[in-house]
């Protein structure tokens, strides 16, 4: 009986081991705790600088390289044999006695003409139907699952359907204006001429203010009702109240929403696009579009980097000089407020 039981012991001592190497073999070789501490957020970081790198960082390092060489269709095939062409693109792009550098300009042009509308109107609808949805009425929830449809929506998919939309022939657009209403006399062209410039600002509008309004809507929230039923104690009416309270409650929210909308506007390329293809009319020839043109239609890669790159330094200092104004304004309320 002792026998057994030493032999059991043994052959339990002997598992016991190999249970424990079996453990020591499957698990994880221990960090200490300093690197533990210090690399842990840098390596869950990891992951988002490499795809930052390959997304962004290196396709524009290699499109500033680009745009000192002269690289046309003839040195596709290898990009290294392209000669060097210091500044020469910068020059043809920015001499506005040119035909390059008077298309850029009208490029830029229309561009900024249709930031500051299309802006301007996402931010009004945006900020209008956000008050209006701070109001308990039956069918709110509705009405904002509406108001958000067009951003959930794909853009390749709803912009091809505004384009059907613009048709001159069949389109919904020409058929409730000059069949409908009999406004014009004659069905009107959307997609080219001048009436292209108002069908892209529709589109673009009709994109970016339901992200307007669920901006501001959320920027709403923070507001005390205390605030409004004070006010309304004191005699004041529905536009003082938003004068007075709403819109200054809603500037830190508004300096982000601004930019960020100038930002996605002004380098809008999808919407113009699919819109009118690989060649838009004069009218709604945006920057982006225009850059598209000098690179892959004409195959002057080098031309077309040159406008990409003097694109970015123009976002890069409108942005710093809004962040700098809007900073220097918000401290100086700050200190009035003091």
């Amino acid at each position: 009986m002792t026998v057994t039981v030493t032999e059991r012991r043994t052959d339990s001592a002997a598992g016991g081991e190999s249970v424990g190497k079996g453990e020591a073999r499957g698990r994880l070789p221990r960090i200490p705790d300093r690197i533990r501490r210090g690399g842990l957020p840098y390596l869950l970081l990891l992951p988002a600088v490499v795809l930052e790198l390959l997304v962004h960082l290196i396709p524009m390092v290699m499109g500033i390289v680009m745009s000192f060489r002269q690289l046309t269709q003839f040195y596709i095939r290898n990009w290294g044999e392209a000669p060097w062409a210091a500044f020469d693109n910068y020059q043809v792009a920015v001499d506005f006695d040119a035909p390059i550098g008077v298309a850029l300009l009208h490029s830029f042009y229309v561009t900024c003409v249709f930031t500051v509308i299309a802006v301007g109107l996402s931010w009004l609808f945006g900020v209008a139907a956000a008050i209006m949805m701070q109001e308990n009425f039956r069918g709110r929830g509705l009405l904002r699952a509406v108001f958000l449809t067009p951003y959930a929506l794909p853009v390749y998919a709803a912009v091809i359907t505004w384009a059907f939309m613009f048709q001159r022939d069949n389109g919904l657009i020409n058929h409730v204006l000059h069949d409908q209403l009999g406004l014009t006399d004659e069905p009107s062209f959307w997609l080219i001429g001048d009436n292209s410039f108002i069908a892209l600002v529709v589109v673009a509008v009709w994109k970016s203010w339901p992200f307007a309004f669920l901006i501001l809507m959320a920027g709403l929230q923070n507001i005390p009702r205390e605030l409004y039923e004070a006010a309304a104690i004191d005699g004041a009416g529905i536009w003082q109240q938003i004068r007075r309270i709403t819109l200054p409650s809603l500037r830190p929210v508004n300096q982000v929403l601004v930019l960020v909308l100038f930002l996605w506007t002004f380098n809008d390329f999808n919407t113009p696009y699919v819109l009118f293809g690989r060649t838009a009319p004069e009218a709604a020839d945006l920057i982006s579009i225009h850059i598209y043109q000098s690179s892959f239609v004409t195959w002057n890669f080098g031309s077309g980097s040159a406008m990409s790159v003097l694109l970015l330094l123009f976002l890069l200092v409108v942005t710093a000089v809004y962040l700098l104004v809007t900073s220097r304004s918000s401290r100086g309320r700050r200190s009035a407020d003091a």
